[in-house]
């Protein structure tokens, strides 16, 4: 009996050309060309192998494709095609998560002698870490994301050139993540945990004479964006049953401390009000 293999890509070259190959090589070929259309076929029908590109549509997609197949269909052999082999911190993650990458273009006796040896490995050892909330991703990452946020603000030329040194930067980021990392951390049923008074003092009292709103807000725009980019690399490493309100709260942190900026700007822009 051919083993059923669900193939998600959005490239219709890639997707007509790797299905002929594995039809020839004995598999039965499902293909989607959307994410939507990839969730529909892992709810709708029994696979024994997902391959799914990385990138359908928008960065870290085919992460969200594996998700579900594992949590729907954790017994079938799940792998990624990246076009992105220099990406070590997102292959990391993949390589941990997944059962297999293939880098493209994919090899094709390589992509099939990889899919063959998963075959063989029974499902009760294709064991993965178990799911993470999305508080710990974000302390296991601090320097993946110090990293992005730095390479964002440097090429926001008009954070880039404000006199702040670069570990000055560090510290403001860093606490401000103190604070997004513990609202991340208030589960169900908890009072949220609010700023510590002497941290919002310590980030918020140092150079502002050449800041604006405008760039005050922008810097926290910058870092939420880096955010969402951490997670979606680590997707599959996140606890997707919770993975919303804990966005929620990361969200409802980053909200309230850009305000406490704003205030403290005023204040300090007009010391008698």
């Amino acid at each position: 009996m051919p083993r059923r293999l669900l193939f998600v890509d959005d490239e219709p070259a890639i997707r007509i050309t790797l299905k002929t190959i594995l039809v020839n090589h004995g598999f039965e070929v499902t293909t989607a060309a959307t994410v939507a259309e990839g969730l529909q076929k892992i709810t709708s029908e029994k696979f024994d192998v997902l391959i799914s590109d990385l990138n359908i549509g928008n960065p870290g997609d085919g992460l969200t494709v594996v998700s579900a197949m594992r949590r729907t269909q954790p017994e079938a052999v799940t792998m990624i095609l990246t076009g992105y082999p220099a990406f070590e911190t997102a292959l990391e993650a993949i390589r941990q998560q997944v059962d297999d990458y293939i880098v493209k273009p994919a090899n094709i006796p390589t992509l099939v002698s990889a899919i063959e040896s998963r075959l063989l490995t029974p499902p009760s050892q294709r064991q993965f870490p178990p799911p993470k909330r999305v508080a710990m991703v974000l302390q296991e990452n601090i320097d993946r994301i110090t990293e992005l946020w730095l390479n964002e603000i440097a090429a926001k030329h008009e954070l880039a050139h404000l006199p702040i040194s670069r570990e000055k930067r560090i510290e403001f980021l860093h606490a401000i993540l103190g604070d997004v990392i513990r609202a991340a951390q208030t589960y169900s049923g908890e009072e949220p945990s609010a700023p510590g008074d002497a941290t919002t003092s310590r980030i918020f009292r140092r150079n502002l004479e050449q800041y604006t709103p405008s760039l005050m807000l922008a810097e926290f725009c910058l870092l939420r964006r880096v955010i969402a980019q951490v997670v979606q690399e680590n997707l599959l490493a996140v606890n997707l049953s919770y993975v919303v309100p804990d966005l929620a709260r990361v969200n409802e942190s980053l909200d309230d401390q850009a305000e406490a900026a704003l205030a403290e700007f005023s204040a300090t822009a007009d010391p008698a009000t």
